[in-house]
Order: C-alpha cells, then sequence, then structure tokens
C-alpha cells in the first residue's frame, strides 16, 4: 500500500488527474430494429438459410457483442409505411429488386419523410448492376453493399452505422479511437468490412481483460476503434482533418475520386498517404491496389501494401492491422536489429518492463509513440493521450521518463482498482485491486457499504484532494454469501448450529470444518499481496441495513501477520470460520428472534481487510480511530444539531465501540471541546486506555470473545509510541498548566490538539466533507467509521482510510411527536432546549426536587438523599425522570446539586428546573456529558417562570407521594410516561396521563 501512495504522491507532484474512462457513456445511439425491404422470393430465401433474426444473434454472440437487434421485413411500399408509422425504425435496408418496388424512388420519399434514418441497400454483384448504379441518383442512399447472404456483413453494416452516430461524441469527447477507411469499390468494402470489424472484436476481447469484473468488460467493448468509411479523397481528408488527433491508422485504395472526378493518374491514395503523413509521420498507412505494380508507390513512401488479388490478402491485413495498429501484444524491439526484447500481453507487464528495458529501445518506441497507440487500442485513453505529446526533451533524463511512465501506469490502474469491484482472479490479483469478491453470491450489508464509500472517494475525487493526505478504503477481499452456503452445507453444520448449546461448543464445530479447497487457493493468492495484519469481519444479508440495525452483532477478528504463508493460511482460515460461527451464537439468536428473522436464513459474507496502523515493538495500531454522524443529538453551545458530531481516539476502534472514554468534538468547531475547556475536566474525562493488536502469530487463537489478542493498555504505556507524540497534551503539575504538545516532563493527556487546534492534519475538514457528501449521497443521516496513519515510513503521505458509513436507523422517528397536533399546555413537562433524540420508554417515575421547600445551602443534604434513592432504582432495576433547580453536577452547591454520576445513574431523562428566585444559567448536562451521550440520557432545561417551557408542579403536587421527604418528592404512574426528544426542533416533553393512548 506505501509504495502506491508514493506513486500517487510522485504523480500529484506534476499535477495530473489520471481516470479511467466512463464505457457507460459511450455508444449511446443504436440500432436496436431495422426494417428489410426484401421481396417474398428474398424473404423465402432468408427463412431457408435461417431466421435472419438468428443469424444476427448467433453473430453477435460469437463476436461476444450485445444488444443483436430486431430486424422486421416489409414486401411492398404500403407495408414499409404502415411499419414506419407504428414502429420506431433505426435502419433501413432494402434489397436492390423488390418486385414492382422502384428501390431508388422509394428511398428518395424516405428520406423526404424520415432524414434521419440511414439507408442501405444491398445488391448482388454483377457487372450489369455495377453499370446500373452508376447511372443511379444515390442521394438518398447512404451506403450500398455488395450481397452475398452473409450474416457477418449485417452485422458490420450496423456497426459501421452505430460508429458513425456516435463518432462526434465518442471520438472527439471521450478520446476513442478510429480507423479510416477508403475505398469506392463496393465489391471490396462489403468483403473486407466484415474481416475488419471481426480483426477489431477480437482485439477487444483483448482489452476486455484490463476490466476487473464482468459487467465492466462488456463496458469496456464499447471503447474498441470505430470504422469510419470514405468513398472519396475528399470525404477521407474531411474524416482525417475532423478526429486527427484519434486516428490509429488509415487503409486506403490508390484509385478513387478527387473533386467528384475519377482520374486514374492522379493516385488519389498517394495523394491522401502524403497529405496525411506530412502532419503525423508516425500515423500507419496501408496502401491497397488492384494493380500489384503501385507497390513501388508504397515502397516509396515507406508505408503497407497490400495486393487486392493476393490469395492470403484477408491473413496479410490481419498481420499488418495488428503488428501497426497496436493490437496484440506489445513488442519492445532494439532498433538497430529489429530484434524482439521482451514482450507485454496487458497493462501490468508493460509496467513492469518499463523498469527495465534498454535506454535505446525506450528512446525508440517513444520517439514512434507506440506505448500511446497501443494503449489507445486497448481503450486505455487518458494514459494514452497522457504520454502521445510527450517528448523524452521534456525530462531531465531517460530515467526519469522511465519513472514518469511507470508511475502513470500504476495512477492509472489505482484509479481503475478504487471504483470497481472486481471479480477475483488469482492470476491477476495483486495490490492495485483495492475492493475484490471471492464467489458469486451477494457481498452482504457491510461490505455493500464499503463498496459504497470506495464509489463515494472516486466519485468526489478524494483520494488525493487533501495535502499530503491519501483518502482510502483499507485493501479488501470479501467472500460472498455463495461460500458461506458451501461451507456449511458440505460440512453438514446446520446440525448443531441451530441447538441450544454454548457458544463455545458451536465455534468449536466450525473451526473443525473445512473450507472448500478453491477457496484456499485464492486465500492463498491474497496473502502473497496482503502484507499487514488482517481485520476479518462480517457482512451479512442484514448488516448495515436502512431498517435493521444488525451492526455489531456478529464477530470481528483481527490476524497478526506471519511470514510463513503456510501458518498465515492457518490463521486467517480460522478468523473466517469464527465469524462464520458467530451467527449461531446464543446473543445472534436471541437478536434474530427480537427483530422477527429466522436464523437459518440469515447468510454470511465476511469482509478481509488490510488494517490502519504501525508495528511498534509487539503491538500494531493506527494513530487515531474514530466515529463521525451527521447528527448530533447533543448539541451545547454554537453547536447545531445539523453540525454532526465526531469521538475519536488513540490506537485501535475498540475503545470508541465499546463506549471508553475518547475525545468528542463537533468537526465544524474542533477547537472548542467541552472535555478540555478547563484542566480539571481535561484530567477527569480524557482517555485513560488504549487497544493495540498482539504481532505474535502464536497469540491468535480464536475465542467466543473476538478481542482475546488485543493489548488494553494503560494510556502511559504509549508514551514511548513515537505516534502518541503527535496527539498528546502535557500537564504540568508545579504550575497546573495543560500546554499543547508532548514534553518530557509531566503528565501526558490524550487531546488531539495538534491536530483539532493547530492542523497538522486535516481531521475535521475530512470528516465534515465525507459526513456532507455520505448524508448527500444516501439521503438519510449516517455514521461513519474511520482509522488514521500520522506517522507512515518512508516519506510516505498520511493515511485516512474510511472504513465503513451506514444509515442511522432511527427507529423511534415513526412515533415522535407531530409538535402542531399536540396542546403543549397539557403536558408535565415541555422543554425548548432538549438534548438527546427519540422515545424513553418504560419510565414510570418521576423524582423532583421540592420547590416549595428548596433551599441552596441544602444542595449537599439533597445530593446525599438521591444517592440513596438511586439505590432504590438500581435493587428494583427501574429508571426515573429527574427534575430539580440549577446545574445538576455543579462544583459550587449553591449554584445546583453537587450530585455525581454515579448518585443518579439511573435516570434517563434529566431536567434543569429555574425557579423565580434561583435563577442559574443552565449547564446543559456538561457536568456528566459524556455519560449522558455514551447512556443516551434526554437532558431538558426549563424556566417556566421566564416563559420558556412548562413545568406543572401543580399536577405532580396533586398526585400521591410514593416516597416524599423535606426536600424530594417521588410519584409512581401507573403506565409507562410518555417521553419524547425531537434533537431536530431540540424539543422535549412529557405528557399528563390523559394523552397516552
Amino acid at each position: 500500500m506505501l509504495n502506491l501512495l508514493g506513486d500517487q504522491s510522485y504523480l500529484n507532484s506534476y499535477q495530473l488527474d489520471i481516470y479511467d474512462t466512463s464505457f457507460d457513456k459511450l455508444m449511446q445511439k443504436r440500432i436496436y430494429k431495422v426494417l428489410l425491404i426484401c421481396s417474398s422470393y428474398d424473404a423465402f430465401l432468408l427463412e431457408e438459410d435461417g431466421r435472419i433474426d438468428e443469424q444476427i444473434f448467433n453473430e453477435y454472440v460469437s463476436l461476444n457483442l450485445r444488444y443483436p437487434p430486431v430486424f422486421i421485413q416489409a414486401r411492398n411500399a404500403r407495408e414499409v409505411l404502415k411499419i414506419l408509422q407504428e414502429e420506431h425504425i433505426d435502419l433501413i435496408i432494402s434489397m436492390l429488386n423488390v418486385g414492382e418496388i422502384d428501390t431508388f424512388k422509394l428511398a428518395k420519399m424516405l428520406k423526404v419523410r424520415h432524414p434521419s434514418i440511414p439507408i442501405v441497400v444491398l445488391t448482388p454483384f454483377s457487372r450489369e448492376v455495377s453499370l446500373r448504379l452508376q447511372n443511379e441518383d444515390l442521394s438518398a442512399i447512404d451506403y450500398v453493399f455488395c450481397w452475398l447472404g452473409n450474416a457477418d456483413l449485417l452485422v458490420a453494416i450496423i456497426k459501421l452505422i452505430e460508429d458513425r452516430m456516435n463518432a462526434d461524441h465518442d471520438i472527439l469527447e471521450i478520446g476513442v479511437q478510429s480507423i479510416i477507411l477508403v475505398e469506392d469499390s463496393i465489391r471490396y468494402y462489403s468483403s473486407f468490412l466484415p474481416n475488419i470489424y471481426k480483426i477489431i472484436f477480437r482485439q477487444a476481447r483483448q482489452f476486455m481483460t484490463e476490466a476487473l469484473n464482468e459487467h465492466h468488460r462488456m463496458l469496456r467493448m464499447r471503447g474498441r476503434p470505430k470504422i469510419l468509411l470514405a468513398t472519396t479523397y475528399d470525404e477521407a481528408i474531411e474524416l482525417y482533418n475532423r478526429y486527427k488527433s484519434n486516428v490509429l491508422g488509415v487503409i486506403s485504395d490508390i484509385s478513387y475520386k478527387v473533386n467528384n472526378r475519377r482520374d486514374h493518374l492522379t493516385k488519389a491514395g498517394l495523394q491522401l498517404c502524403r497529405q496525411i503523413k506530412s502532419e503525423d509521420p508516425n500515423i500507419p498507412f496501408l496502401l491497397q491496389s488492384s494493380d500489384i505494380s503501385n507497390k513501388v508507390y508504397a515502397d516509396e513512401l515507406g508505408v503497407g501494401f497490400l495486393h487486392k488479388y493476393s490469395k492470403s490478402f484477408s491473413y496479410e491485413l490481419k498481420k499488418y492491422i495488428l503488428d501497426n495498429f497496436g493490437f496484440g501484444d506489445f513488442v519492445f524491439r532494439d532498433p538497430d536489429t529489429n530484434a524482439e526484447i521482451a514482450r507485454a500481453s496487458d497493462l501490468s507487464q508493460l509496467q513492469k518492463l518499463i523498469q527495465n528495458i534498454p535506454d535505446r529501445s525506450l528512446v525508440y518506441h517513444s520517439s514512434r509513440n507506440d506505448i500511446s497507440k497501443w494503449l489507445n487500442a486497448r481503450a486505455i485513453f487518458s494514459i494514452a493521450q497522457l504520454f502521445k505529446p510527450m517528448r523524452l526533451k521534456d525530462f531531465k533524463s531517460i530515467d526519469d521518463a522511465r519513472k514518469f511512465i511507470y508511475y502513470a501506469i500504476s495512477a492509472y490502474r489505482l484509479s481503475k482498482g478504487r471504483s470497481i469491484i472486481a471479480k477475483f482472479d488469482r492470476d491477476t490479483f495483486d495490490e492495485y485491486k483495492f475492493f475484490s469478491r471471492i464467489g458469486d453470491g451477494s457481498i452482504g450489508g457491510k461490505a455493500r457499504g464499503l463498496a459504497f464509500v470506495n464509489q463515494i472517494i472516486r466519485k468526489y475525487n478524494l483520494f488525493s484532494k487533501f495535502d499530503d493526505t491519501i483518502i482510502t478504503i483499507p485493501r479488501t477481499v470479501v467472500l460472498s454469501t455463495d461460500i458461506f452456503d458451501e461451507f456449511m452445507e458440505s460440512n453438514d453444520l446446520y446440525s448443531i448450529a441451530l441447538q441450544e448449546v454454548d457458544d463455545e461448543v458451536i465455534l468449536d464445530a466450525f473451526l473443525e470444518a473445512k473450507l472448500p479447497d478453491r477457496v484456499k487457493i485464492d486465500l492463498k493468492k491474497v496473502i502473497s499481496v496482503f502484507q499487514r495484519p488482517l481485520a476479518v469481519r462480517s457482512s451479512s444479508k442484514l448488516e448495515d441495513s436502512h431498517y435493521q440495525p444488525f451492526a455489531g452483532i456478529y464477530s470481528t477478528y483481527m490476524v497478526p501477520h506471519s511470514d510463513d504463508p503456510e501458518f498465515m493460511l492457518v490463521l486467517l482460515a480460522k478468523a473466517i470460520k469464527s465469524v462464520y460461527a458467530s451467527v449461531f451464537y446464543k446473543a445472534s439468536k436471541a437478536y434474530m428472534n427480537a427483530t422477527q428473522n429466522v436464523i437459518d436464513e440469515e447468510k454470511m459474507g465476511v469482509i478481509i481487510q488490510e488494517i490502519c496502523g504501525n508495528q511498534y515493538g509487539n503491538m500494531y495500531l493506527p494513530t487515531l480511530s474514530g466515529v463521525a454522524r451527521s447528527i448530533n443529538f447533543y448539541p451545547i453551545g454554537s453547536e447545531k444539531t445539523e453540525d454532526g458530531i465526531a469521538n475519536i481516539g488513540f490506537g485501535l476502534g475498540k475503545l470508541i465501540v465499546d463506549g471508553g472514554v475518547s475525545l468528542r468534538f463537533s468537526p465544524k468547531y474542533p477547537k472548542k471541546i467541552l472535555q478540555l475547556s478547563s484542566v480539571e475536566m481535561a484530567l477527569r474525562q480524557t482517555q485513560k486506555n488504549f487497544y493495540a493488536l498482539n504481532v505474535d502469530p502464536n497469540s491468535f487463537e480464536p475465542k467466543v470473545d473476538d478481542s482475546m489478542n488485543l493489548f488494553n493498555l494503560d494510556i502511559k504505556e504509549a508514551e514511548s509510541i513515537p505516534d502518541f507524540k503527535l496527539i498528546a497534551s502535557t500537564y504540568d503539575m508545579h504550575s497546573g498548566i495543560l500546554r499543547d504538545g508532548y514534553f518530557d516532563e509531566g503528565l501526558k493527556l490524550v487531546t488531539f490538539a495538534s491536530i483539532l487546534k493547530h492542523n497538522t492534519f486535516p481531521l475535521a475538514k475530512i470528516i465534515t466533507e465525507l459526513l456532507e457528501i455520505g448524508q448527500r449521497e444516501m439521503n438519510n443521516h449516517i455514521e461513519i467509521e474511520f482509522a488514521a496513519n500520522l506517522a507512515p515510513t518512508d516519506g510516505m503521505p498520511k493515511l485516512f482510510n474510511f472504513l465503513q458509513i451506514r444509515p442511522i436507523v432511527d427507529s423511534d422517528q415513526s412515533e415522535l411527536v407531530e409538535w402542531e397536533h399536540i396542546d403543549i399546555n397539557k403536558s408535565i413537562l415541555y422543554s425548548k432546549s432538549a438534548l438527546g433524540h427519540g422515545k424513553v420508554e418504560g419510565v414510570y417515575d418521576f423524582v423532583y426536587v421540592k420547590p416549595d421547600t428548596f433551599n441552596p445551602a441544602h444542595t449537599k443534604l439533597i445530593a446525599q438523599e438521591l444517592d440513596e434513592v438511586n439505590k432504590r432504582f438500581i435493587d428494583m432495576a427501574r429508571n426515573y425522570v429527574l427534575v430539580g433547580p440549577g446545574r445538576w453536577g455543579s462544583s459550587d452547591p449553591w449554584l445546583g446539586v453537587p450530585i455525581k454520576w454515579s448518585q443518579i445513574s439511573e435516570a434517563r431523562v434529566i431536567v434543569e428546573a429555574g425557579l423565580e428566585n434561583f435563577r442559574v444559567d443552565p449547564s446543559q448536562g456538561t457536568h456528566f456529558f459524556q455519560n449522558l451521550t455514551s447512556f443516551r440520557v434526554a437532558y431538558l432545561t426549563v424556566n417556566p417562570y421566564l416563559k420558556d417551557g412548562i413545568y406543572d408542579i401543580d399536577f405532580l403536587n396533586s398526585l400521591p407521594a410514593f416516597y416524599e421527604s423535606e426536600h424530594l418528592r417521588w410519584v409512581r404512574f401507573d403506565k409507562p410516561l410518555t417521553i419524547q426528544v425531537d434533537a431536530k426542533s431540540n424539543q422535549g416533553i412529557i405528557l399528563k396521563p390523559e394523552w397516552l393512548k
């Protein structure tokens, strides 16, 4: 991976944008319906030889083409007009003799009515026909062809017209190549046009191998060279002048019309050759003639020659095209002897050979634009167009040019590999394939999310958008769900998997089972390319679904790297089988039942990824890991709900997934972090531990607990890790000052100050952009996972790994209060300043500090009493609403109740209620904000005496007390309270019982 990042960094210095062609935008105009005008006799012959539709279909299949057209036959003018009125016809083909119809008169009439429909005439070849055509007005006819009943000619006609229809867009805007064919003999172009197309289609099948999956192989066929037919010098020179930047070569007769006059002495083909060669000396030019004496002119001009009467004409034509138009293998030659030095059959081989071929060979091929020509013929237009104007004098040395070519090819392959789910092929799999699939089934929800991330990175050019930073997914291979099915069935695992047995029993059975042999062979290839520790993750069909929140249900195993490929294969196979086993653990089965899914219908894909990070001693870890959301349910200060929120930590992301203490910040306000707002809070609320992978391969022995080979270390252990110095701040105990940066003396705290305050890495900007793009693309609020390596080796750019994207499942959203339909005056409590989101269920109890007896001098006593009440809730396993004046958790007892989180831990809703004689600025829960967000506790603020919200204390006092003291009153309801918080409007409400439905 690091070498590839270096390749991209090198290309960035040239400010080059290497991309793959959007092949789906090519060949947008097609022939779908053909009107065939023929006599009853011709129709009979066609049926006798086999249905024309069937012949065309078979011809398309043999050439690996798609979209064969439908043929509709008409026998007279009346049928023709009727069909044209009822059907959308793309092409009209008419036999020369169709009974009482005069073909040319009919063509004129049709051209007037339908000027955009091409008209082609098919005729048998004879002297009489030739004389007749010379005397006919052919202005309404697009082409005349010699018809011998061969279906391949019909394919050539269709493709010739499609090429003409798409030429301007595909050639001028995309860079598709063209071959200009100049021939006025109907007999000859009818004969060799099908041959040329067959040569091109076979070449296209070769460059299809550059594609990474079946869909893209078919799309790449659209990038084949187009054939442009001219019958006169004027047409030929017009085609060349229009498309000269994208002409692979010219095939030309020697004698044809110039200025609508035929003059054998003029030899128009020679004139055309001289004109084109004067502009582009390197363009391949093949002259052909029925007069072999014309070969001398070809020799004088240094171009190819074919004798039309040669018995080996077809073979010689094919050989010239393959050798000179960039088709076939690229052959590096010695310029002095013309001997072959090396041969490349694909882009990967060409890239490898570029590093070692002799200077004189590189100079020779570069001066002739051979590399550019070969790339163009293979529809690799972006780097072909990059190389074409390149001259060796533009570089400091030949080695510099060699390096440029190598890195440009590397960047192209990297770009192509980033945007596609490649079909895994063990023969071609290498470090340029970023996302590959083994198998033909579904890749599962999590892998689909990862593939979507890959697409987003490509679509918005995020890969190298930020200086000295690469944004990418980890290199990934996915085992699709059909491999899971085969594994389960071939090992008869359902018999134990569906039983109610201990998880360890299931895991042991799965570890004893065998993966399919072909999968293990593929995994050997994966191991040879992946040279880092691997994360083996679940990707079931239900995970990361919009409506089924399965994320985190199944296991993820981290496999240390072993230099022994056989032992590494054993470790990887164990990890895969362990992920499969986790589908049938008790917790998974219980969750499936709770979500009304059937366990034996669940299908598991497996994601294999390189882990972002560096090795330090026996530990492997990234500089940081994190999770970000596009919606913030607990905005404070100037933050807004829609600004989003992020949590980051040092080391592996298990810290955040498990709800450990991490750094929480708004990407829009990265310098305003509540946890760092005071030294006291920073000491108390910053990261205390971190996770790292044990790199000893022998430490990997799968357990039900998938973290069995992870270190959970005190943050002090991180001080010896170089990465830690990039994210730490230092607390000076003598001065009581927290200093940004790492200093030898003092306590080290995880603040990420160098990143968030001093912008040494554009983390906040990256997260903000990814959240905005992801939310827009998914049309839903999202959550993303990421990791970053800020200390790469060998001067490589910093790495941001975009690990996952998923929609935020808001299961309560459909039940949220529609505020315009609610009479808030009939609520117990209503707040216009609420933190949190969703419906709080199962709460029957309401505990509040009695306003009429409240005395700020007694707040410590109130705290002690609440501690006792909270313990009763712990014993009863119940939750409650807590309301009181001032700031909950304030260290100053005169500003509120100096409570600790452990003393109110069972409260699901906490309310700060201002009193008429006790008004304090609200705290928004800042004193235990980490707990609020971790446990999704709603935090409301009301000041009814300032007309800010509602708090109906009279209603509560009218109800019987479950418990009451001098300071507290506890009310229990018969039914659960309806409590809802809407983060989008920052409103929260607790409804009175009569509103319950």
